[in-house]
């Protein structure tokens, strides 16, 4: 058994079907700006492949482009202007790379904290995202350092794998790290310091007490991944810190299995996104039939065009709206909607095949999809998860209602 697997002894890791894993430069970076070495991806690699053959999804927030590019073209220095230059020049190298580790198509997505503040963008990044997993891809997610600037940068890329957990509402944040994970003090100065295993919650206390010097290639230290897991913990989502050089503790994942952190979620996910569509401000209505509702209720199903009677009030896509039976005007339900009114006016009652043909453009065949619904007064697949487990509908529509 490795150091790190003895330090951190063995604990479950929380279920999961969805995780975002977090590997930093310093794992992927070669010695002496030599370009990216395989060491210790290529076992993160088999962790992810791992992962698909149980019929798990894994999104990759990758750093290394600017390791990549320093390989590409030897220059000093490390101002922001270089940095993005840097970032661009190593790109295609880093894609290239973890394409050689993969079995399955890699799909490169560059974010910037602009894509996610903005509604439309954040919505437009998810869809993308959803339909990478539905393809089988592996999608391996980078800040956009070439256009980033200051005030728009996430800061690092534990920060931007929190944010993209929350984006495809993950289960699990995995974050690779150099060392076994949280200890009580600096392990490489501090003979007392001790591995902690386990934490209820990301205090003032502890942040300040986890702050350091980041390493020479990468931008977040022990701190910045903290400042992430707390912010997953806030969105529901569990983090575990590993030590990703490790092949025993990197294994061990597979077999759901953590040798290191385990921080725990503030709340339980699918709760806190219902509370929130709850009581979130609706902008407008949409009146749909007793088909429909039925099918939103007893099959936890995303509403169709089809199952559209009537658009009330002017919202944009992304908006909540409420949803409520035509005929008996009764509210049934509550969500995010993926068409604004005026494209709605136009779809409602069609066939979902028809919305290309009718609008130009499509963003995807659902009005409302089953992940951002909650039922008022009934159940949907957010509150079966919770109330007995049972699993979304899935596969081919039986109707053109809802599926």
């Amino acid at each position: 058994m490795s150091a790190a697997a003895k330090e951190f002894s063995a604990q479950p890791l929380p279920p999961w079907r969805r995780a975002v894993l977090k590997v930093g430069s310093s794992l992927l970076a070669g010695f002496e700006g030599g370009g990216l070495d395989p060491r210790y991806a290529a076992g993160l690699a088999r962790f992810i492949e791992s992962a698909r053959e149980q019929q798990r999804e894994v999104v990759l927030v990758s750093s290394g482009a600017v390791a990549a590019g320093r390989s590409r073209i030897k220059t000093g220095g490390d101002g922001l202007v270089l940095r993005q230059a840097l970032a661009s020049l190593g790109q295609a190298s880093l894609i290239a790379f973890w394409q050689q580790l993969s079995s399955v198509p890699v799909a490169q997505v560059l974010l910037t904290h602009d894509d996610l503040r903005n509604r439309r963008r954040y919505l437009n990044a998810r869809a993308s995202l959803r339909e990478l997993l539905r393809l089988g891809a592996l999608p391996v997610i980078n800040e956009n350092d070439t256009v980033a600037v200051d005030e728009l940068k996430l800061g690092d890329n534990d920060n931007l794998a929190a944010a993209v957990a929350s984006l495809v509402d993950a289960d699990l944040l995995l974050i690779a790290t150099d060392i076994g994970g949280l200890y009580s003090g600096h392990p490489q100065r501090d003979p007392a310091a001790r591995p902690i295993e386990r934490v209820a919650a990301v205090t003032p206390e502890l942040l300040i007490a986890a702050s350091g010097g980041a390493g020479a290639l990468g931008t977040g230290g022990m701190r910045t991944k903290l400042e992430a897991a707390a912010k997953a913990a806030t969105a529901g989502v569990a983090t575990a810190l590993f030590c990703g050089r490790d092949s025993d503790v990197v294994g061990a994942l597979a077999d759901g299995t953590l040798h290191g952190t385990l921080v725990a979620a503030g709340s339980d996910r699918l709760r806190a996104r219902k509370q929130w569509l709850r009581h979130a401000p609706a902008s407008g209505c949409l009146r749909i039939d007793a088909g429909a509702a039925n099918a939103l209720r007893v099959r936890g199903a995303s509403l169709l065009p089809g199952g559209v009677v009537a658009v009330e009030g002017e919202f944009r896509r992304g908006d909540v709206v409420e949803l409520r039976v035509a005929e008996q005007g009764d509210a049934v339900g509550r969500g995010l909607v993926q068409y604004n009114s005026a494209e709605l006016a136009r779809i409602k009652g069609r066939h979902s095949r028809d919305i290309e043909a009718v609008l130009g453009f499509g963003y995807g065949e659902s009005v409302v999809h089953r992940d951002d619904l909650v039922m008022i007064g009934g159940r949907t697949a957010i509150d079966a998860v919770e109330v007995g487990g049972i699993e979304p509908a899935s596969g081919p529509a039986t109707n053109e209602v809802s599926q």
